[in-house]
């Protein structure tokens, strides 16, 4: 009995030798097992600065200091960069193949997917290790796609944490992802599938998966605010992202105007990894009873650091006093109708209130339009009465018919060009400007009326403007220089007759 048991306290103790010698040992081939697996599977050069392995009670790694260098280039970062991960594998599967490692995790996961290079030297492979990798965790992981022009800003993006499932370099595998997006600051979901793995271009590797972005802040960005939300989906290759949904903003406001609505959008996107730029094609929005669509998209700027909005904006039947909303501090819309534009617009980044960035040119229509203030609703009903004549007429109308001009936005201010609108009996046409801070009005043209000057008015002035007429006639209408001054809440109209 006691030979017995002295016999199998030896053996015991020549297994914790062979345990400890192996974990001693092993640690260095499995660190060469490891750098040969990864070459071969990543077609890069690789180094692992440690490396340390337990058998006992399970197969368990720890890690430090692994990076990737695809194709060995030295000229751009590393393709992948671990500082720290851990692997855990039972004995069985570690003498099956292909090995299954029951779990990875990785703390600081950073890729970065070089631009092309035209025939980059691939590596020399030798013997396949299969490996799968049945679940895989990380925390704070980023992918960057850099551009083929160093001088562009890459493309980032930021995962907080990663889950994936049957891992392999051969097939494709499933995901959920964790993205806290940086501007505007907001949470992100995903889930999909990620893969295979694009050995010779890793910017060709395929995803697909559906996302979730909630309580995104606009209010970082100067001049608006509300909050974001928005589902859809996106895929294909990790250089080219396209990417369709919805986004639902409950309390979009423009400071400006102070008018918190309603503001719902649908897109598609291409986000291209080439040069960090993503393109519009196209966008719609629908706020109000108005939709407007635009194309374009989000590049780097010329000029300064950041990223510019290049859109071409459209609208057809858009209701003004939708747009007046975000535009006007007004409470009341001045005006009523239906307004069909085309502008170009760009906005750059940069400090100042977005009212100051932006800026539009284009041309706009308006039909049906009527002025909704009394004070200017009066003033339109008189200059009809005069321009038809019959100044004590009380059924003149204030419809505004062919209402259109060119207008452009710079430093927060509205320039318009060849402003034309016409009421019954006259038609105005003015140039000039109003200030979006400050609403003041200021604009100069003329009026071409009817009426002779001396049927605009009644009693003695009437007489008075007779021998008059004939100076402001022209082709059968009468042509006044006319000014409109003042601000949106008290305009006031004008002749100008030392121009005439």
């Amino acid at each position: 009995m006691l030979k017995a048991v002295v016999v199998s306290c030896a053996v015991l103790a020549a297994c914790v030798v062979a345990l400890v010698w192996a974990e001693h040992h092993a640690s260095p081939w499995m660190r060469q097992q490891a750098v040969k697996m990864l070459e071969n599977r990543f077609d890069s050069t690789a180094e692992i600065q440690d490396l340390q392995v337990s058998f006992f009670p399970t197969i368990s790694a720890h890690g430090t200091g692994l990076s990737l260098r695809h194709h060995g280039r030295t000229d751009v970062p590393p393709l992948i960069v671990i500082p720290e991960f851990w692997a855990t594998e039972s004995w069985r599967a570690f003498l099956g193949k292909p090995w299954h490692l029951q779990s990875v995790r990785l703390r600081g996961l950073a890729i970065s997917m070089p631009p092309h290079r035209e025939g980059p030297p691939a590596l020399k492979k030798t013997g396949e290790i299969p490996v799968q990798v049945d679940e895989l965790t990380c925390e704070d992981a980023t992918l960057e796609i850099l551009p083929n022009d160093p001088a562009k800003l890459p493309h980032i993006f930021v995962i907080h944490h990663l889950v994936m499932h049957s891992v392999g370099l051969d097939h494709s595998a499933p995901f959920q992802a964790a993205l806290t997006n940086a501007t505007p600051p907001g949470e992100i979901t995903a889930q999909g599938q990620f893969g295979p793995w694009n050995i010779e271009d890793p910017r060709e590797t395929p995803l697909s998966a559906s996302y979730a972005f909630k309580d995104a802040d606009l209010g970082v960005f100067r001049g608006i605010s509300g909050i974001l939300s928005s589902e859809g989906k996106f895929g294909g290759v990790l250089e080219k992202i396209e990417v369709e949904g919805e986004t639902t903003v409950p309390d979009f406001e423009v400071k400006i105007s102070g008018h918190p609505m309603m503001l719902k959008t649908k897109f598609n996107a291409t986000v291209d990894g080439t040069n960090g730029n993503t393109l519009l094609h196209p966008v719609l929005a629908y706020f109000g009873r108005s939709t407007i669509s635009a194309t374009g998209g989000v590049v780097k700027a010329f000029s300064t650091k950041g990223r510019e909005v290049v859109l071409d904006v459209s609208a057809s039947n858009a209701r003004m006093e939708d747009l007046l909303a975000l535009a006007v501090k007004s409470d009341k819309p001045l005006m009523t109708g239906f307004v069909s534009m085309r502008t170009d617009f760009d906005l750059p980044p940069g400090e100042p209130e977005i009212e100051d960035r932006l800026k539009l040119n284009g041309r706009f229509g308006v039909t049906k339009a009527r002025f909704t203030d009394e004070k200017v609703s009066d003033k339109v009903k008189d200059l009809s009465r005069r321009a038809e004549g019959d100044p004590k007429d009380e059924d003149a109308g204030s419809a505004v018919s062919a209402l259109s001009g060119h207008f452009a936005l710079n430093d927060g201010v509205i320039t318009f060009r060849g402003l034309t609108f016409r009421v019954t009996g006259a038609n105005i046409q003015v140039d000039g400007t109003y200030g979006l801070e400050s609403e003041k009005l200021d604009f100069h043209g003329k009026a071409t009326l009817d009426a002779k000057p001396s049927q605009m008015v009644t009693g003695v002035k009437s007489v008075l403007l007779k021998p008059f007429d004939p100076f402001f006639r022209k082709e059968g209408k009468t042509e006044l220089p006319i000014k409109i001054t003042g601000t949106r809440s008290s305009p006031s109209f004008g002749l100008e007759l030392h121009k005439h």
